[in-house]
């Protein structure tokens, strides 16, 4: 399968990724878990829902948990620009024949939520009510020292088509895993709008549904120390992998699981993308050190387990992929 190319003038400007809003079982339970365990700072709160920010963004927020019957995701928010970006963003949607509409969203300024054409929820925003940052604000710092939200991994059943989709959209894509041989299928994709290793990776799998998102961290130091903090506080049972370095992105990490099995991730150590003549870097499916550097496969859930997107019907992937489990 071809790698998608670059496309220099989108038809409007994604900067990056912004937020993700999840629904949540218990809204005190899931509070406690990102504002005590994570680090997460808590920027407005009631009965029905609680929004959250990491120190280093001065958005309003970047998680909103949302009280209601079951778990599952309910949007992915991503910033443009200009406001002109969001009408240009909702005639481009509108003429590929997918849904497109306005809406009003608390602490958020002109909101567009829009499909696409896997049924994946999105939404783009131009502004937030803006927040004092918090970076030199030490006493904020708890748990991992979440600095900003980076960006969100997808299981997606047809990943050729999700990576052509927002390659038109202008993401770049920055690593891949592929079957070898000459009829060797794109397994996994990686792409940016940034300017570092990923906004949004696919992920081959029964989907839509939302495999990951993820906080950048300062050091892979604080990322050690959340897994001392999570291992001596009732959450040992959270934490599903890691801590490692990925060989794709180089980046340390450690994937958690919150009280209702939401994946995320803690991240640091990537590497900068913004050059136009930047080259994806192709990876073997096959290679043991795509997943861990150091050569540790992923466990099965890492592979099955993802949180269903509301509303939306999942299907099973175009083809069944051919990695390393973790036995």
């Amino acid at each position: 399968m071809p790698a998608p190319t670059h496309i220099f003038t989108p038809p409007f400007n994604i900067v990056r990724s912004s937020h993700v809003v999840l629904d949540v079982t218990d809204l005190g339970r899931s509070r406690a878990f990102y504002e005590d365990t994570i680090g997460l700072h808590v920027e407005d709160a009631d009965r029905d829902a609680v929004y959250l920010r990491a120190v280093e963004e001065r958005q309003h927020h970047s998680l909103v948990l949302r009280r209601a019957d079951g778990p599952s995701c309910r949007r992915l928010g991503f910033r443009v620009g200009t406001q002109d970006d969001l009408d240009k963003a909702a005639q481009h949607f509108r003429e590929l024949g997918l849904p497109a509409d306005f809406v009003e969203q608390p602490y958020q300024g002109r909101t567009l939520q829009v499909s696409d054409p896997e049924g994946l929820p999105l939404e783009f925003v131009a502004s937030m009510e803006r927040r004092e940052i918090l970076l030199q604000k030490y006493e904020h710092y708890r748990g991992v020292r979440p600095q900003r939200f980076d960006h969100v991994n997808i299981f997606a059943p047809d990943v050729q088509a999700s990576l052509d989709f927002y390659a038109g959209l202008g993401f770049r894509l920055t690593e891949y895993a592929e079957e070898d041989g000459p009829n060797g299928r794109i397994a996994a994709g990686w792409m940016h709008r940034k300017g570092n290793v990923h906004d949004i990776a696919f992920t081959n799998g029964r989907g839509p549904r939302l495999h990951h998102f993820c906080y950048w961290t300062p050091t892979a130091l604080d990322i050690i120390h959340l897994c001392d903090v999570m291992a001596t506080t009732g959450h040992l049972a959270n934490m599903e992998r890691g801590p490692g370095r990925h060989g794709i992105s180089n980046a340390f990490f450690l994937y958690v699981r919150d009280p209702d099995g939401h994946r995320l991730e803690l991240y640091t150590c990537d590497y900068q993308t913004m050059d136009p003549d930047h080259e994806p870097i192709r990876w073997s499916l096959r290679d043991p050190r795509r997943q861990t550097l150091w050569g540790a496969p992923a466990p099965k859930s890492w592979f099955e387990e993802g949180s269903r997107f509301h509303d939306l019907a999942d299907r099973e992937a175009a083809f069944t992929a051919n990695v390393l489990v973790a036995s």
